[in-house]
């Protein structure tokens, strides 16, 4: 049950019933009124809502706005509304007061919807796919990654939380030039070690680590091991070629340039693809599906999608290559498709892919994570799947900033513990994944973020998901503590919640009744960081009410067991929102 939404359209007819009825009686003239606003104003002393009804009215009744307030608020009727008076500030503006009723029938929500609180029905069984990290299977994740994990996986929950029928999916980029270069660098490393200096150096009987220190050196092109530009550097290279050495020697080495690339790739992709699922099943991301990109060509979706670009009359010849007319639909330039070689672009089975989400799949919104460097894809892409007959509006991209981790107040660029370059799982060898998944959500996608590692590892109010964690803990040690002395919340139905008046505890039951508003807000908006700063906001509140309103020693049993009972609520509202993000809600700290 979304109350504030509930009370805000109640607000809204309530005006607007009251402005019907001074029209029949002849003190309003008979005029189209402009549409007004109901909101929720900054200073709650100003009410739960206020609405500018009398002012945008003002122009068309042709009378003061103060005078039209007055004609509404002498016209409203409050009855069977969750409001318990208006009234008139300023110039004019109508504001809105709950009743003692509404704050009761939120805690009641809570506890009869428990789990499910705060879910809401906005997607009506909608299907949706999130797309997020995708990260190319030639090496390990980056912290970036670690960004597009945390933020892509609340984005699903909440789009789950707000009724929609959600999946998570993986795009696997194994076939394209990265693979490409990823078996040429494999091929390489693999023939370093079939060469004489090689095998000396592997039959000394050195570790994996060694033998990379050895052949990879300062910037992994050694004068006895050289490697090109075009190829990948890293030390999980050397670590594959060293790994199939170990179990099948120099078989390869007399083999064509073509089968050694092909046998290296096969051998080692399925590693590192398992690797990126144990490494984001450690971060606690679960895909519903991996989808690899060969299957698109190897079922004929690439073709087929460029026959079909063909057909839209939107493609043209130049200069050997086919082009795609993608400015005239919206794009800032045309683009390649296929090239003068016959090889299509990078760009082909991307459009491929969206076409199998949206026609294939038949997915009613496909939403994808990346990073800000994509800015100039998206348009191109949309451009495609508009000549495809596809809805563009459809495809939502959320684009991700950079991350700037830091230590120290300094830019890190290696793990403390492990001392090696700052990847997905060395950044989890420093941090809790509790830390790393509410810090990384913290901000909005599309802005820059700074990842304090000191900050985030601090058991202190500071750190924000510490922060949340404690007011959980402490909300249960509380419900322990009377517990063993046999004091229980009673049952919503039967406790005395009218008699929570002050204001610490009411504004907690506003933030309360706000989750399913956020939970939509943050659905619409694609914008998972409301989840974290909703929770940081519900943990201060509650502080705040423990600190000024006696629980075990309130004045009477019956006040003690109500704000037992909002203490409970919060503990589960507390729990949910954690839940959503994947974050522990510990019992004891």
């Amino acid at each position: 049950m979304n109350r504030i939404a509930a009370a805000s359209n109640n607000a809204h007819t309530i005006i607007l019933e009251a402005m019907g009825r001074l029209v029949a009686e002849g003190v309003f003239p008979a005029e189209p009124l402009p549409d007004f606003i109901i909101e929720i104003p900054a200073d709650r002393s100003h009410g739960d809502f206020a609405s500018n009804a009398a002012m945008v009215c003002a122009k068309p009744l042709r009378m003061a706005p103060r005078k039209i307030a007055e004609a509404i608020v002498g016209a409203v009727s409050l009855e069977g509304s969750p409001f318990s008076k208006i009234e008139i500030a300023g110039p004019g503006f109508l504001n809105f007061f709950l009743s003692s009723a509404w704050y009761s029938e939120v805690l009641e929500d809570v506890m009869q919807e428990r789990d499910r609180y705060g879910c809401t029905d906005m997607g009506k069984g909608k299907r949706v796919l999130v797309e997020f990290v995708s990260a190319n299977p030639t090496g390990p994740m980056h912290v970036g990654n670690a960004r597009g994990g945390a933020i892509g996986d609340c984005l699903a929950a909440v789009f789950t939380a707000a009724g929609f029928d959600t999946q998570r999916e993986f795009y696997i980029n194994d076939a394209g030039n990265q693979i490409e270069k990823f078996g040429k660098s494999l091929s390489l490393r693999y023939l370093h070690l079939c060469s004489e200096k090689g095998q000396a150096i592997y039959h000394s009987g050195v570790s994996t680590e060694e033998l990379c220190k050895l052949i990879y050196g300062a910037d992994g092109n050694t004068a006895d091991f050289p490697m090109p530009e075009d190829v990948y550097l890293g030390q999980d290279i050397i670590a594959h070629a060293k790994l199939y050495f170990d179990q099948y020697g120099d078989a390869l080495a007399d083999a064509s340039e073509e089968d050694r690339r092909k046998a290296l790739v096969d051998f080692a992709l399925p590693k590192n693809i398992q690797g990126l699922q144990d490494d984001l099943m450690q971060y606690r991301i679960q895909y519903d599906r991996w989808f690899p990109e060969s299957t698109l060509h190897a079922d004929g979706s690439v073709a087929q999608i460029i026959e079909q670009l063909k057909a839209s009359g939107y493609t043209y010849e130049k200069d050997d290559a086919l082009w795609f007319r993608a400015e005239a639909l919206g794009a800032d330039k045309d683009f390649v498709i296929v090239r003068s070689n016959g090889i299509p672009t990078y760009v082909v089975p991307d459009i491929a892919y969206h076409y199998n989400k949206l026609v294939t799949r038949g997915y009613d919104q496909a939403i994808d994570i990346l990073g800000a460097d994509h800015h100039g894809y998206v348009p191109r892409l949309k451009a495609a799947l508009t000549a495809l007959g596809v809805d563009a509006s459809r495809l939502t991209v959320v684009l991700m900033q950079m991350v700037a981790v830091m230590r120290d107040g300094k830019p890190v660029k290696q793990s403390k513990r492990s001392g090696k370059a700052l990847t997905l799982v060395t950044l989890l060898e420093d941090i809790p994944v509790d830390a790393a998944r509410f810090f990384f959500n913290l901000r909005e996608a599309n802005s820059h973020f700074e990842f304090d590692l000191d900050l985030a590892v601090e058991k202190s109010s500071s750190n924000p998901v510490y922060y949340v964690q404690y007011a959980h803990a402490r909300i249960c040690s509380l419900i322990r503590n009377l517990n063993d002395d046999g004091i229980t919340a009673p049952d919503a139905k039967d406790a005395a919640l009218a008699l929570l008046e002050t204001a610490p505890e009411r504004e907690l039951i506003r933030q309360i009744a706000l989750l399913p508003a956020e939970i939509n807000a943050a659905a619409k908006q694609l914008d998972p960081s409301r989840m974290t700063k909703y929770a940081v906001e519900l943990a201060a509140l509650f502080h705040k009410f423990y600190d000024a309103c006696k629980v075990r020693d309130a004045e009477s049993v019956a006040l003690r067991d109500a704000r037992l009972l909002l203490c409970t609520a919060t503990r589960q509202v507390l729990g949910n929102v954690l839940h959503l993000l994947k974050v522990s809600a510990p019992e004891k700290m």
